[in-house]
């Protein structure tokens, strides 16, 4: 039985396209089968996996057109276990395309019943927004991931993502969870950093993941390889703690199954 994951935030640079394809090259790693879904018009995560933007003919805007199908649009990526349904900039016209469908916010949902029980899991990478690229995600989706940078602002802007959160679970999709809160580019030496976690594990306990992200240099690199950080380096931290998260996600899922 697929599980579908969105990995999510509104803010920009907290970590959502590096967790989406590295958390896809961890479970691969560890013999899960994962569909990576490019929900972002920048397409970072398609690049980051070595994919030629430029050349994407069939990607996500296409599935969520339904002008073609999930199968018809997904690539073999070199991560072992790791196929993508890649993005092109032509996603940033969806969003006024699909505003007058019907049942708009449910295009992904549809588009990916024939595929679900192909792959074990399915990760969404949306877009740093709460339009109706992000609400396609979370309606299809049975769990969402917020990654949360440790600085400054890290809670701002949180509410307001938990609040679209319940609103969907409420009219689209009653059984949405949150998979967890991953706390992301974390350095130890800033006391700042260590604020930041205090803080999100006393306010959310339970629901913050025990991995955290360490800030990593080899993090920030492997994406202009167009490898992620398994491919890239598979000893330095980032890969470790990436690998971990994936563990932790299995760990839980098979808990509750």
């Amino acid at each position: 039985m697929g599980k579908i994951i969105a990995i999510a935030n509104q803010k920009g640079g907290v970590g959502k396209t590096t967790t989406s394809v590295n958390l896809a090259a961890s479970l691969g790693v560890l013999e899960k089968k994962v569909l990576l879904i490019d929900a972002d018009p920048q397409a970072n995560a398609s690049s980051g996996l070595g994919i030629d933007v430029e050349s994407v003919e069939i990607g996500t805007y296409q599935i969520l057109e339904h002008s073609n199908t999930p199968k018809e649009a997904i690539i073999a990526t070199t991560s072992p276990n790791v196929d993508i349904i890649p993005a092109h900039i032509d996603l940033v016209a969806i969003e006024i395309e699909l505003v007058d469908k019907e049942n708009r916010e449910y295009m992904l949902k549809q588009a990916l019943a024939e595929i679900k029980e192909e792959y074990d899991y399915i990760l969404i990478d949306c877009a740093p927004s709460l339009g109706l690229l992000t609400l396609n995600a979370l309606t299809a989706a049975d769990s969402v991931v917020i990654p949360i940078q440790c600085e400054y602002f890290a809670l701002e802007g949180l509410g307001k993502l938990l609040n679209t959160i319940k609103s969907v679970q409420k009219i689209h999709n009653p059984n949405l969870d949150i998979e967890g809160l991953l706390l992301t580019m974390y350095d130890s030496r800033l006391r700042l950093s260590n604020q930041v976690v205090e803080e999100v594990q006393k306010h959310f306990n339970d629901m913050v993941f025990q991995t955290i992200i360490q800030r990593n240099v080899k993090l920030s690199e492997a994406p202009s390889f167009g490898e992620s950080i398994i491919g890239f380096d598979a000893t330095s931290k980032g890969a470790a703690n990436y690998l971990s998260l994936a563990e932790e996600i299995i760990k839980k899922n098979s808990n509750s199954n």
